[in-house]
């Protein structure tokens, strides 16, 4: 069997296909789905995946296929081109579910601005004056906190009632095998991008008429507060789509 190299953040794509086939295997087996999932649990990617991933970062997906390796959950990324097909490689980076060693903080800042508007006449007479708050902007994928933190509360006291749920209508077969993430949601481009936490999150899908598990990133920087670069500062991330039910890209050979 492959065996993994000196670089602990890298799979070989060998043992990336065996895991997956563990994950999707397992589905099927709540007791052991119950033991390996503690829903307090979180992905830690760190520097080095993301530096891997950074080589990729103008592709427009990523996905974080689940797996199964040394008995441990762990997400497999790899980028995925125009066409939505893998873009081969001999191994991919991977995370481990791990239980935080610390309190885990989010933070979003939100400037606003007023704007003032005044008119005055030929004869330079107040004729009228205003005052308006600006809303931000953000030019990227963000989360409303308290929704993101609604959808991680949802997942750590009900996952386990969603799996079981599933399980018992399908067997497990409708339960996610990987995930599609938009890479502008990894922040890849950020400068001073330290490390991604990574959340499953339980969130009701309206398309679906059901709730559905999702990944919430939540990204680290070097120095978050005094980014001068957006209006609305956050470190919550969007929605990343499950496969199930949400598998627009064709079914990849083993599952991985």
């Amino acid at each position: 069997m492959t065996t993994l190299d000196i670089v602990e953040y890298l799979l070989p794509v060998e043992e990336c296909i065996a895991a997956a086939n563990r994950w999707d295997s397992c589905r099927s087996d709540f007791s052991k789905m119950k033991d390996l999932i503690p829903t307090n649990y979180v992905f830690n990617i760190s520097d080095g995946t993301l530096n891997w991933m950074k080589s990729y970062k103008d592709y427009p997906e990523f996905c974080a296929a689940m797996g199964i390796w040394k008995d441990q959950v762990i997400l497999i990324f790899y980028p995925l081109n125009e066409k939505g097909d893998r873009i081969d490689q001999r191994e991919y980076p991977f995370s481990s579910l791990k239980e935080l060693d610390t309190d885990l903080p989010l933070q979003e800042v939100q400037e606003y601005t007023i704007v003032k508007n005044a008119i005055l006449s030929k004869s330079l007479e107040k004729v009228e004056q205003t005052s308006d708050m600006a809303y931000p902007i953000s030019n990227k994928p963000i989360l409303d906190q308290d929704v993101a933190i609604e959808a991680i509360e949802t997942w750590r006291e009900s996952g386990m009632d969603w799996f079981y749920k599933e399980y018992q209508e399908s067997k497990g077969m409708s339960i996610f095998k990987r995930f599609y993430v938009p890479t502008a949601d990894l922040c890849l481009a950020d400068y001073g991008l330290r490390e991604i936490k990574c959340s499953f999150g339980l969130k009701y899908n309206k398309v679906y008429g059901r709730m559905l598990v999702t990944l919430i990133f939540i990204s680290f920087h070097e120095n978050l507060q005094n980014s001068p670069r957006a209006n609305m500062i956050s470190n919550l991330y969007d929605w990343a789509k499950p496969c199930p039910p949400i598998c627009r890209i064709p079914e990849m050979e083993n599952g991985f």
